[in-house]
């Protein structure tokens, strides 16, 4: 019998054009392109039918300020469901953005960014009213106040996982996995770290590297093959089974080849929640995807929107990755370099072409172990790297 994620398909010729005719990518600067007296707001918006994500970038250039309040108005009925690196809240036409506990600083020419996500049903403009602690962005160059109002609780639940009170430190602590195999002596891996096949063995292999590192000079390298039965994993000896309620990972990865259209994995961990059986983040459509080997569930959705709100794997250099799995409710998030991932993120309240499906599971996962490697499950070769991998109860940044 052909496994029952055999026969998952990438998308056809005619999802492709779909996701072409429904996009929209377009740069609206506040009123005044040039840098007006205080700030400047860029406002970039990805829209597709029904629904859009908008980052959002503030330059300021008053003075250092210690907590930043944006606000401006949508003149169509454009609704914001959640958002990133800020607290977002709507009230009819107005929005107000709030900074975050750990990026209130903003200094004479700084920049700060965050996004957002929503719904939308009729064609509107793009917002021209931006005001910074109430100081509009075209206004006077009047300095705005160094403490923003205080602001009314969000109208939508937060992230389960909220950012830290300060950016997180790249140290250890007492992390249960802190590792830049530097320790490892000889060519296969060894110690902490052990060779497996959760399924089948086939060619894939993997090895000590001391050409190719992030730091130091020596990291864990896997030849990754295509087909079902070429896993090929490292997995850490630490049993993570007792570590969180938030379970925090950090690990800088290097791919050679971009992330194919078939389903992949190259982070897998055994879950107690479903039986031993793995929660994984690796690839599809050619972007990055969480995967559950119960059901075969995907965070986000495999539609042009969702796979949109996602990110491809960038090639040929070290990529930060960062996650936060919330082991006591339905709450996930992951970034890049960073950057949170709207497409990889999930809070409890369902979003359209994003969770819908990753919350029919209403049992918060419970992560054992970590494994790092590849699987395919059709088509898709790599070559690729890990190093200075961490695993905690704390966020550890890049």
């Amino acid at each position: 019998m052909v496994p029952a994620r055999l026969l998952r398909r990438p998308w056809t010729a005619a999802g492709a054009a779909l996701a072409l005719a429904l996009s929209l990518f377009v740069v609206v600067p506040a009123s005044g392109s040039a840098m007006a007296s205080g700030c400047r707001v860029d406002y970039t918006v990805n829209e597709w039918a029904g629904g859009y994500t908008a980052q959002v970038r503030i330059t300021h250039t008053g003075p250092e300020l210690s907590g930043w309040r944006l606000t401006w108005t949508y003149d169509g009925d454009r609704h914001v469901t959640s958002a990133w690196n800020a607290t977002v809240t709507q009230t009819g036409h107005s929005v107000t953005a709030v900074n975050t506990a750990w990026n209130g600083a903003l200094t004479s020419g700084g920049t700060v960014d965050f996004g957002l996500q929503g719904t939308w049903q009729a064609a509107d403009s793009a917002p021209t009213d931006f005001a910074l602690n109430g100081v509009s962005c075209g206004g006077d160059g009047t300095s705005p106040p160094t403490t923003p109002p205080t602001t009314p609780p969000p109208t939508t639940p937060p992230p389960t996982t909220p950012p830290p009170t300060t950016p997180p430190s790249a140290s250890c602590g007492d992390a249960a996995v802190c590792e830049d195999f530097e320790n490892q002596a000889g060519p296969a891996p060894a110690g902490n770290w052990r060779f497996t096949a959760p399924d089948c063995q086939g060619t894939g292999t993997a090895a000590v590297d001391t050409a190719v590192a992030h730091s130091g000079t020596r990291s864990l390298r896997l030849d990754g093959r295509a087909g079902y039965c070429n896993h090929a994993f490292v997995a850490a000896t630490a049993d993570l089974s007792s570590v969180g309620p938030v379970l925090h990972v950090r690990m800088w990865v290097r791919h050679t080849t971009a992330l194919p259209a078939a389903h992949v994995t190259f982070v897998s961990m055994p879950d107690s929640s479903q039986g031993g059986k793995a929660l994984r983040i690796g690839g599809q459509n050619g972007a990055l995807q969480w995967n559950r080997e119960s059901d075969d569930a995907t965070l986000p959705a495999q539609s042009p929107v969702g796979v949109g709100l996602s990110r491809p794997m960038p090639t040929g250099s070290w990529q930060c990755l960062r996650f936060a799995i919330d082991t006591s409710a339905p709450g996930l998030d992951t970034w890049l370099d960073d950057e949170q991932v709207p497409g990889l993120h999930a809070d409890g309240v369902p979003t359209q072409d994003v969770d819908g499906q990753w919350l029919s599971r209403t049992t918060p996962p419970r992560p054992t172990a970590l494994r790092l490697g590849w699987e395919s499950y059709g088509t898709g070769d790599d070559t690729l790297w890990f190093d200075d991998v961490v695993v905690g109860s704390s966020p550890v940044g890049c």
